[in-house]
Formats: structure tokens, C-alpha cells, sequence
């Protein structure tokens, strides 16, 4: 099943808690004009989802008709491109949370936001990829 292009309540990081957690746990990493912070999670208890917490700064945009705008094209942007993190989280029945922090001092266009976007988002894949341990080591961390 294909991950439908919308953002519902669910996907949205809302709880202090889990902000918390994301920013103390989360591994950051830097995709102009985003830094992005992501959290693998896996919860038996949860269904496989991938949430998202958006930031854009009082200090850099000082009106907030700005900032809303910043907003508003980072959620559009995320909708378009989270696919490839729906297909992982589902094929390897984990979650993962991600925070966007806007770092830029200027509004960009929307089609560079949804660029920045994809790639961030591949980012992310690329680098779970790497870290995700072998079948031989989840049964070797298993039996400790």
C-alpha cells in the first residue's frame, strides 16, 4: 500500500515529552536551509507512523505572517516527500520522528523548499540504512 500524501494529526509531533526525547536521543545532521533531527523508534505498542515536528524561528523571522509562510511550505514540501520513510518504517515495522528547523535568514521558493525536502528526506534514508544492524546482529544483541 502507498503512503497517501496527506498530514494528519497523528503525524505530527506534539507532545513536550516526545519533543524532548527527539532533541536529547535524536541524531542531527544539516541540510541547508533545514537542520534535521530524526529518531528511529521501534514501539510494538504503536502502529508504524512518521511524525513530524516543524520550527522556524521568532529571532530570524520577526512577523509571524513570515514565519506561517515558512511553515506552510515545509508542511506542503514534508507531504510530497515523505514516501521513502513510510517505505522503510513499514517494511522494517519501526517509527521515526523527525524535527525540521528552518536556519535560513530568507524566505525560498517553494520549489526549492520541496528539493531541500527530498533531499533531507533522503538523507535520512541513506543514513538508516547504514546504521540498521544485519539479521545475524539483531540475534547476536538479542542473546546478551
Amino acid at each position: 500500500m502507498m503512503a497517501k500524501e496527506d498530514f494528519p494529526k497523528y503525524e505530527r509531533i506534539c507532545k513536550e515529552n516526545d519533543i524532548q526525547t527527539l532533541f536529547d536521543k535524536g541524531v542531527g545532521v544539516s541540510v541547508y536551509p533545514f537542520r534535521v533531527i530524526y529518531l528511529f523508534r521501534h514501539d510494538e505498542s504503536h502502529p508504524v507512523t512518521v511524525r513530524l515536528l516543524i520550527s522556524v524561528s521568532k529571532k530570524r523571522f520577526h512577523h509571524a505572517f513570515k514565519r506561517n509562510r515558512v511553515k506552510r511550505l515545509m508542511r506542503e514540501a514534508w507531504r510530497r516527500n515523505k514516501r521513502p520513510l513510510y517505505e522503510i518504517c513499514r517494511k522494517d515495522n519501526i517509527s521515526v520522528d523527525v524535527a525540521l528547523v528552518y536556519t535560513a535568514t530568507v524566505i525560498h521558493s517553494y520549489d526549492e523548499m520541496f528539493a531541500k525536502t527530498k533531499k533531507a528526506v533522503q538523507e535520512i534514508v541513506k543514513r538508516y540504512g547504514q546504521t540498521k544492524p544485519t539479521h545475524h546482529e539483531k540475534h547476536s544483541q538479542d542473546s546478551r
